[in-house]
């Protein structure tokens, strides 16, 4: 039986997620943090992330607090110094590391000091090598770390990320008068394997086929300049590029994504849109859990071998039922 002062107690806990980034990382751990709000009802949430994800996050409905860290250098003595104070100040009782870096076992084993940690690290069978586990499917690891930290897991294998979806109405009036398909043919500057560099080449084949779509794109901030070379209809907002909850918005609201293996990719997947994501040899579908009913990989040892009549036969009689 739990007396009075120990019920208080835990309802005034204060729980700790970990999860920097990226995006597509972001997108992932929906299902995750709704099985943590599940299993902390009575708790407060709080996020520690990157400055990128905080308004984001700060709309999420499983957490109750969004706290950043800058990822300064860990010879930054004075920035870790105010870091750890930071997290001291809440008192958590718990920590869910979901970035398990590098970064943050250090954090674990020099700064934060709160001895109650889940991690693939704190949660692995014992002759279990990381570096093994982490080849396995990255939402099948969240489940294995939730799992054997006592928590539930009903939502952690099938994120939906439609907590994020920002209305957007008015920027699909402005733009479409007809049902759109979205691509996303950039990719970070730092992971140029991921590009395909045939966008044009299949826009071409589209419309020659008559299809009653229009075709767009929604780049980043930093690829507003590209985006000119692609011809296809920019979609910006107050000519500035979408943030991430009406990124959501706009791809919840459209009929056909294709995209490389980027942000918006997981975002259309844990929409449940239909459509396609391209992949070389840089990773697998299989590993960052991507592919659903509705949206599948084409993957290729060569992106620049992969042709956009290629892409097009494999998704031509998707695009004859959306028409």
């Amino acid at each position: 039986m739990i007396d009075w002062f120990t019920k208080v107690k835990y309802i005034m806990s204060n729980i700790l997620i970990i999860k920097h980034g990226s995006l597509g990382d972001i997108v992932q751990i929906s299902g995750v943090l709704k099985d943590l709000r599940e299993s902390h009802k009575n708790d407060k949430i709080f996020i520690l992330t990157t400055l990128p994800y905080v308004n984001l996050l700060s709309t999420c409905p499983f957490v109750d607090g969004v706290l950043v860290d800058n990822r300064k250098s860990r010879l930054n003595f004075l920035y870790l110094f105010n870091l750890s104070k930071k997290i001291k100040k809440y008192n958590f009782t718990k920590v869910y590391d979901l970035q398990n870096s590098s970064r943050t076992s250090f954090y674990k084993k020099y700064l934060f000091n709160i001895e109650n940690w889940s991690s693939t690290e704190t949660t692995l069978k014992k002759g279990t090598k990381k570096k093994d586990f982490d080849k396995d499917p990255v939402l099948d690891r969240f489940k294995f770390q939730l799992d054997n930290s006592e928590v539930k897991t009903k939502f952690s294998l099938t994120p939906d990320f439609s907590w994020a979806i920002s209305n957007v109405d008015n920027i699909v009036n402005k733009y479409f008068s007809k049902n759109f398909i979205l691509l996303f043919p950039f990719c970070s500057s730092n992971l140029p394997q991921k590009k395909w560099p045939f966008y044009n080449d299949l826009i071409e084949i589209l419309k020659s086929k008559n299809y009653n779509l229009e075709i767009a794109i929604s780049p980043a901030t930093n690829e507003v300049t590209e985006a000119e070379n692609i011809n296809a209809t920019v979609i910006l907002n107050n000519k500035k590029a979408l943030n991430i909850m009406e990124l959501a918005g706009l791809i919840k609201k459209s009929a056909f994504v294709i995209a490389n293996d980027t942000g918006p990719a997981h975002i259309a997947s844990h929409l449940n849109k239909q459509g396609v994501v391209l992949f070389g040899p840089h990773t697998s579908p299989q590993k960052v859990s991507i592919e659903t009913k509705n949206f599948k990989a084409i993957s290729s040892d060569n992106l620049n071998k992969l042709t956009a009549e290629d892409v097009y036969s494999n998704i031509k009689e998707k695009l004859l039922l959306i028409n």
